[in-house]
């Protein structure tokens, strides 16, 4: 029987989205089914452009439907900007390969500044060109200073009609090949400071716009462009000042939020190869899945899996209910890109520890897997880069607990207009959270919950009488533990409202936790051993060591859940 958790092409009937939605997610995955895996594989190893999977998109009006926020969409019933259904297909991408994810990626990145912009002519254009099946880029990175806008050297000089003339380099663009629209960040020539930022649309067929390269060895396009006394008219312009600089932190805030559902299908796709092998491999006369640590191997991957789907799946909430007074989700969001992309990394390498050799072979999806889970953690912002942002929110979010109104499951058909009008990219310590006591209240007669509980409150313990001082604030380092520390509460705190609201098995959430106590006791020996931790925090470390409890009965229970993945899925050949 397939596994009701995780993603299954054969079963796949997402029957909580509208008609419309349902078909077109349905359509895709038959896309690639009917492609078939030595296709799909072969496409990626010989790094061929996506040229007929965007021709299928372009057919079925798919990255017009979901990418065309209410706005736009001149009154058509089923275009909307849907965060529910976005994360639906993030999934079913990275399941099938995360180049065709990808160009998917960048067009939603490229669209940010746009739809965030008061420009009517330059949206009717952006929604013209996604009716054509055009794809989009967002040229925001640059060689020398990296994502660094403070800095861009893409220049814009008064033309003196009211426009300007545009020339300098950017650097690591998507669909920068293709993009009927880039959204190009400049500063003007005229003004210093960050009044004279610019966000504007430019067009990669421009005989201005040079493609110097790809610079990665991909079927992604990944391109280094320059611009070369570009003119960019009145029209073109998307905003201006200190607008522009909030559109390019907003429409990173929106983007990288698709990198949590894009690992959970890569890692889905790879487990059923995983333990399909495993179960069928014999070794000394017995499966290899009857080994111990192999069961333990395949075991924690599939429930840190499991949490991954809970946690990206209650965070869709967050983003789907924010507005002005309530900006929870810039906590969230980060974590989705750091935490959960990074949990994808730990469940390849546990299975990939017990598949060995074979996650080498060519005619697999988990080598192709293997490599590009390695990506999302470091797309959109390092893991560092967001570890530090989540440490702006911890003492409100473990101390400070304000009253919120319960926030249910979104999965209505709902345009989120808010993330195109998040305002200005500041005031983070100011934001106030519900309290996450309550989560884990409600599974307090889970061993391992209750275990993990401890070390929660050890951890605002910690906030309270042993937090970094003025010296150690400076040390990244010692904070980036601390961090890990803070993003597992907050990890295990969402999973636990999402299992509630699901009514998730409560053994397979028992061994979830176990494996964050686990993790917990580990980032707590890590800061331990901090060159600059105090004695005082040393001590701490050490009280806040945890064993998980065991249970052999439960885990043999959940043993069994992934042992019945195996056959449970195969692509088409």
């Amino acid at each position: 029987m397939a596994d009701s958790l995780l993603f299954n092409p054969r079963t796949y009937d997402p029957q909580h989205f509208d008609p419309e939605t349902r078909r077109l997610l349905r359509a895709t995955v038959d896309w690639f089914e009917a492609r078939g895996k030595r296709k799909l594989i072969e496409d990626y190893r010989t790094r061929a452009w996506l040229g007929d999977f965007l021709a299928f998109s372009a057919k079925e009006g798919l990255f017009a439907t979901f990418l065309t926020p209410a706005s736009a969409a001149e009154g058509h019933a089923d275009k909307r900007w849907d965060t529910a259904r976005i994360a639906a297909l993030n999934e079913i991408f990275g399941f099938y390969g995360l180049d065709y994810w990808y160009a998917w990626q960048v067009t939603i990145l490229g669209l940010g500044p746009v739809w965030q912009s008061d420009n009517a002519e330059a949206r009717a254009r952006a929604a013209e060109l996604l009716s054509q099946g055009e794809v989009f880029a967002f040229g925001l990175s640059e060689k020398t200073h990296g994502a660094d806008i403070y800095s861009t050297d893409m220049l814009l000089e008064p033309d003196g009609d009211g426009g300007f003339r545009a020339t300098g380099s950017k650097y690591y663009i998507g669909n920068g090949n293709a993009a009927a629209l880039v959204s190009v960040f400049g500063r003007r020539t005229d003004i210093e400071g960050p009044d004279g930022y610019v966000f504007f649309a430019a067009d990669s067929r421009h005989p201005a716009y040079r493609l110097v390269k790809n610079v990665v060895d991909s079927s992604k396009y990944v391109s280094e462009f320059r611009l070369e006394d570009y003119p960019v008219a009145a029209a073109d312009v998307l905003h201006t000042g200190r607008a522009a600089f909030d559109a390019a932190l907003n429409t990173v805030n929106v983007g990288k939020f698709n990198l949590c559902t894009a690992s959970i299908g890569i890692c889905e796709h790879a487990m059923y190869e995983a333990v399909t092998h495993a179960q069928n491999r014999i070794l000394y006369g017995r499966p290899v899945t009857a080994f111990p640590h192999v069961r333990r191997e395949l075991a924690d991957a599939y429930v840190r899996l499991v949490g991954m789907k809970l946690f990206s799946d209650r965070a869709v909430d967050y983003f789907r209910t924010a507005g002005p007074d309530d900006r929870r989700y810039l906590l969230f969001n980060p974590m989705t890109k750091m935490k959960v992309t990074t949990e994808g990394e730990k469940v390849i390498d546990l299975m990939w520890d017990v598949i060995a050799a074979k996650g080498f072979e060519k005619d697999n999806y988990f080598a192709q897997a293997a490599v590009e889970i390695r990506g999302l953690p470091k797309l959109e912002g390092t893991v560092h880069v967001n570890l530090a942002l989540i440490l702006k929110f911890m003492r409100n979010h473990l101390l400070d607990p304000v009253d919120h109104p319960a926030v249910a499951t979104r999965l209505d058909a709902a345009d989120d207009d808010f993330l195109f009008r998040q305002g200005p990219a500041r005031g983070l310590g100011a934001i106030r959270f519900h309290d996450w006591r309550p989560a884990f209240d409600a599974y307090a007669a889970v061993a391992n919950v209750a275990r993990f509980r401890e070390q929660a409150d050890a951890l605002c313990e910690f906030v309270t009488t042993a937090a970094p001082d003025e010296r150690q604030s400076r040390d990244l380092d010692l904070l980036l533990a601390v961090g890990q520390l803070f993003a597992l509460v907050v990890h295990g705190q969402l999973i636990l409202e999402q299992a509630r609201l699901t009514g998730l098995d409560e053994d397979v959430l028992d061994e979830l936790f176990a494996v964050l106590v686990r993790d917990f006791s580990a980032h707590a020996v890590e800061l331990h051993g901090k060159d600059s931790a105090t004695e005082q925090q040393q001590n701490w470390a050490l009280g806040a060591i945890r064993r998980p409890v065991v249970d052999e009965a439960r885990s043999a229970r959940v043993w069994d859940r992934v042992e019945a993945l195996s056959g449970a899925y195969e692509m088409a050949p």
